[in-house]
């Protein structure tokens, strides 16, 4: 037996077309041909592969096994060539090829999710790679050219080699879990009985905030890098410690949270910034971005 020809993409996009469609006649209205050359079509496809993708002996259009198993080959190469094409058409335009984005575990995740996908139909294209970091871990993924755009918290000075624009704030708000021990103080919890508490922390990986503290009371501390882990251990009743006001929405109004009321009130408002550096100006994907973080201050955000 001859060894297998090489298909065209016409005939694969047809060969789709038919399972898609449901029939030979539907698959030639949707394509505006006949239906003698879409079975034309599929009987040269079959002549190249050397095997029957149909059964002719059934009413409707059904796949023998060898073509249940090559329909999937051929969405698989019908999909890397609509990304080429996407990708060659924003490279023509001046669309960056790739782009790299972090941004700061406090940013409410639902805008976020609401961002990225819309950037995916704007851009279908552009391999975006995503980084989330706390503190002064998106200040560093972008001074080392390792992400080209960030939305960083405003904890971390801003190096030269940066800019930065603020895009809003997230509210911080200071929770326990209603079995804890400060969630069952009426009133304000003056601060010498919050540093008898052990208080859970967001802890930089990066040395940015070396030496620094960022409303610590308690005199025991657990330091997390992870916020999902600060959230889970608060809701165990674990510690106290402050949360970005859309993760702990829905917490407050179950009662799986009580929020704390502080004898001594810091500024609970977390800064965040689009930065970039000033020597690598984003392309038209990357300004497209900036433009949707900055269009809704994430203050505004439904978690």
């Amino acid at each position: 037996m001859r060894d297998p020809g090489n298909p065209t993409l016409d005939q694969l996009r047809v060969f789709i077309a038919v399972i898609d469609a449901g029939s030979f006649s539907r698959a030639a209205r949707q394509l505006h041909r006949t239906q003698s050359v879409v079975s034309y079509t599929i009987a040269n496809l079959e002549a190249q592969l050397n095997v029957a993708l149909f059964d002719r002996g059934k009413r409707r259009p059904e796949l023998t096994e060898a073509g249940r198993m090559l329909l999937a080959d051929a969405r698989t190469v019908a999909l890397k060539v609509d990304a080429m094409r996407a990708r060659a058409k924003s490279l023509a335009e001046g669309v960056e090829a790739e782009l790299a984005l972090a941004v700061d575990v406090m940013f409410p995740a639902c805008r976020l999710v609401t961002i990225l996908d819309a950037f995916q139909r704007q851009f279908p294209g552009v391999a975006l790679r995503l980084r989330i970091e706390a503190l002064g871990g998106v200040t560093r993924l972008v001074l080392d050219r390792e992400c080209q755009l960030g939305i960083s918290g405003g904890i971390v000075d801003t190096p030269d080699a940066l800019e930065r624009r603020q895009i809003g704030h997230v509210q911080l708000i200071p929770v326990a879990a209603p079995g804890h021990p400060l969630a069952q103080i009426r009133g304000s919890i003056p601060t010498a009985v919050l540093r008898e508490q052990t208080q859970l922390v967001l802890t930089d990986r990066t040395t940015l905030t070396a030496g620094r503290d960022f409303g610590v009371f308690a005199l025991r501390d657990w330091r997390l890098g992870d916020l999902g882990a600060k959230h889970a251990l608060l809701t165990a009743g674990l510690g106290w410690g402050n949360l970005p006001e859309p993760l702990a929405r829905e917490d407050l109004a179950s009662g799986r949270l009580v929020r704390l009321q502080l004898e001594e009130q810091p500024d609970t408002r977390y800064p965040l910034y689009l930065t970039q550096r000033t020597d690598s100006p984003p392309g038209a994907a990357g300004r497209w971005l900036q433009q949707q973080f900055a269009a809704q201050p994430p203050e505004q955000a439904v978690e």
